[in-house]
């Protein structure tokens, strides 16, 4: 394969810059990997002002927010991506409005997780996230096409995830206090039934580690990344 045999992939990325660094590193290792180390990935990226995205979330506007991605998902396609994928679990709401807005594939990151947890057989999982990805049903609605039941923290929980995610994650800190609060928050979801967890919110992978849970953990970046990353070798 030659380098110009590779796919391009367009990132839509910038929500966080922190979840788009991962992308970028891992998409690049990844293909490395799977080339025995001779390629990297081909990328294009288009990165946005987080701090717009989180004001247009606070007055309830996700109108204009996918406005804004599928412009430029739209500008990827011109400038030569193959695929998009979106650098992001919460912003996937408006998947289906950057999907009908291109003529390239867009790979779907819960679709992506939710293969993975049905080969494995589980048909219970808990869900962590911003609290747009756990409360509203853009997400679950894709597991529950591959049968896959959905458990989310109480409203407490709930709260104190949201506010790991955008007071210390996105801004690079973690602290012992959130993990301890996020092992908690796992353990009380394993008590409901969940057979495994979904970190379902790219900065969480930065303070929760498998020894954090009793059951297996889905990192939806890496599960995301290897899609991508196989799919850009594909002929």
């Amino acid at each position: 394969m030659t380098t110009a045999q590779l796919k391009t992939i367009g990132i839509i990325g910038g929500l966080s810059p922190e979840s788009t660094a991962q992308y970028y590193i891992g998409l690049n290792h990844k293909v490395a990997a799977l080339t025995n180390g001779a390629h990297t990935a081909k990328i294009l990226l288009s990165s946005v002002d987080f701090e717009l995205f989180v004001t247009l979330k606070n007055k309830g506007d996700w109108q204009t927010q996918g406005d804004l991605l599928v412009a430029e998902a739209v500008r990827l396609e011109q400038a030569g991506a193959d695929f998009i994928i979106l650098a992001t679990n919460t912003m996937h709401k408006m998947a289906d409005q950057i999907e009908g807005a291109i003529s390239i594939p867009f790979l779907h990151l819960a679709d992506a997780t939710a293969q993975r947890i049905a080969q494995d057989g589980i048909g219970r999982i808990g869900l962590l996230g911003t609290r747009y990805t756990m409360e509203l049903d853009f997400y679950k609605d894709r597991l529950r096409d591959k049968g896959i039941e959905s458990l989310v923290p109480d409203g407490g929980g709930r709260q104190i995830i949201q506010d790991i995610i955008y007071d210390e994650l996105v801004k690079s800190v973690v602290s012992a206090q959130s993990r301890q609060a996020s092992r908690e928050i796992i353990a009380a979801l394993v008590k409901k039934g969940a057979q495994g967890i979904i970190l379902g919110c790219t900065e969480l992978t930065m303070l929760i580690e498998q020894s954090d849970s009793a059951v297996p953990l889905y990192d939806t970046t890496r599960i995301h990344v290897e899609q991508a990353a196989r799919f850009s070798l594909e002929n």
